[in-house]
């Protein structure tokens, strides 16, 4: 391994790394820092992952100098919020013993904290290419003078139709520039784009020996399951052997916000990003994930690029990705650097023909994915879950609430019923059901709500008492008005409240 020190790096930005336990370059960074350095032109093919933000940060923030002049000196292009942030605090963290500040632009926050560092003489700035562009237009960011620009996820940035805004944000940084392009793939469009604003570029690929790593290092695990009882399979991989952080991927934001509700409930501790959330919400989610205080995060494929946590074991696919690409970004948050991890994917009836699609681009060898249920064998075995393992860690807090007090009630409603010298009568189904025997019958179906407010009595006090003639102080109680019901009620005459 080579160390940050040996590739010529600055000795504040070995430090500030080595205070992360950061020591040894991965091997994109290998590549692409002695290039970088000197302002080569590069382009950078490698998965999410490898370790890339590094590779083109270093450069960054060293050609700066240790103390550069207030005012947007350096461009790094993002395609999403999360990753915004996520190099955002990267680079922040390079430039600790240096002058220079960094600042992160994206939509979904509030403007005037931006533009507040904006005029402070932010020399960095890490951006979305929407706020960017609108903050130029409103001359808030000039650009003029940024001579050095990072495109990053360049083929994201071509799938979310990002390609006229990064055209019209080359025209507007500095004509003399040091530019690097980082994307996993090289479709047409993005070599177009690095032929006409790059400078005798350096293409260099870190995927092909890193490719191979990456996968060896994640497990694939492939079973056709069936819609109703996905969650009870996830709560049992939660409860796998050796299992850390896992990130679980939905199709729909509503999926996403259901699942979460879904785990909190059985007991387990987990968080969601999507894009029905604030933007506050999603970083304060990603921020609980990252710093162990939530361990299962529920994300749309939105979210995908910007969870950058090493130590997640486990990605679970709750329905299957679109295409290959897909299926790579998303199981890329496990097995990194250098870690192992385990990559299961649901696939319904419904998406075999995606699953065969996937197996064959990405030569799995697996066209059949395995028929799974949570009490299946293999699904214990594969992924080391104890015997017995149930998918619930405690139980459901709104079931205790409610069956305590039901003989209470009953024999509140019996008493109730002696006071009006009447039998109080329901009809459930078409049939009526007398005095204590309603009871009896709603409890194998969903309590009344009269059984709820009970278990919600805050003195705790004896529910004939309640229902009786006098309160605790001594004096007599109110009277009842006696509700008919559908034109039918008690023998007894109604009596009027005093």
């Amino acid at each position: 391994m080579t160390t940050f020190a040996e590739l010529g790096v600055d000795q504040d930005i070995v430090d500030a790394l080595a205070a992360k336990g950061i020591v040894d370059a991965f091997p994109i960074q290998e590549q692409t820092i002695p290039l970088g350095l000197p302002g080569q032109d590069i382009i950078g093919q490698a998965k999410t992952g490898t370790g890339k933000t590094f590779g083109f940060g270093i450069p960054v923030v060293q050609r700066l100098g240790l103390d550069p002049e207030p005012g947007v000196k350096a461009l790094i292009v993002v395609p999403t919020r999360e990753l915004c942030v996520q190099v955002y605090e990267d680079i922040d963290m390079l430039t600790q013993n240096r002058a220079t500040s960094v600042v992160a632009i994206y939509g979904g926050k509030a403007y005037e904290g931006q533009i507040e560092q904006l005029q402070a003489g932010a020399q960095i700035v890490v951006g979305t290419p929407g706020r960017l562009i609108d903050l130029n237009n409103q001359r808030l960011l000039d650009l003029s003078h940024a001579t050095e620009v990072v495109l990053d996820e360049a083929d994201k940035m071509l799938d979310l139709g990002f390609l006229p805004d990064i055209e019209k944000i080359f025209q507007k940084v500095a004509q003399v520039r040091h530019t690097q392009l980082f994307s996993a793939t090289m479709p047409g469009p993005i070599v177009a784009l690095a032929r006409r604003f790059m400078t005798n570029p350096i293409h260099m690929r870190a995927s092909d020996p890193d490719e191979g790593l990456t996968q060896a290092n994640i497990r694939h695990l492939v079973y056709r399951a069936h819609s109703l009882d996905k969650d009870e399979v996830i709560a049992r991989i939660l409860q796998a052997e050796g299992r850390g952080k896992v990130v679980i991927f939905t199709r729909t934001k509503r999926a996403a916000q259901k699942l979460v509700d879904e785990l909190n409930d059985r007991g387990f501790n987990a968080g969601a990003v999507h894009g029905d959330m604030s933007q506050e919400s999603r970083e304060r989610s990603m921020a609980a994930f990252k710093a162990g205080k939530k361990d299962v995060l529920i994300a749309t494929d939105v979210a995908a690029r910007g969870i950058d946590v090493n130590d997640v074991t486990h990605v679970i696919n709750h329905t299957i990705p679109e295409d290959e690409k897909a299926y790579l970004h998303r199981v890329g948050r496990t097995g990194r650097a250098g870690n192992t991890g385990i990559a299961v994917t649901f696939v319904d009836w419904d998406d075999l023909h995606k699953w065969a699609l996937i197996n064959r681009a990405l030569e799995f060898g697996q066209p059949e994915p395995v028929e799974t249920y949570s009490s299946s064998p293999h699904l214990y075995a594969d992924l080391s879950i104890p015997a017995g393992t149930k998918g619930r860690l405690t139980a459901a807090p709104k079931t205790t609430a409610v069956r305590t007090p039901r003989p209470a009630r009953a024999a509140d409603i019996a008493a109730e019923g002696a006071e009006a010298g009447t039998t109080r009568r329901r009809r459930r189904g078409g049939q009526e059901h007398v005095g204590a025997s309603f009871i009896e019958q709603s409890d194998a179906g969903s309590p009344p709500a009269s059984v709820n407010a009970a278990a919600r009595g805050a003195d705790g006090a004896d529910a004939h008492t309640r229902a009786g003639t006098e309160h605790h102080d001594g004096k007599p109680a109110p009277s009842r008005r006696r509700r008919r019901r559908g034109g039918s009620g008690g023998t007894g005459t109604p009596v009027a409240t005093s």
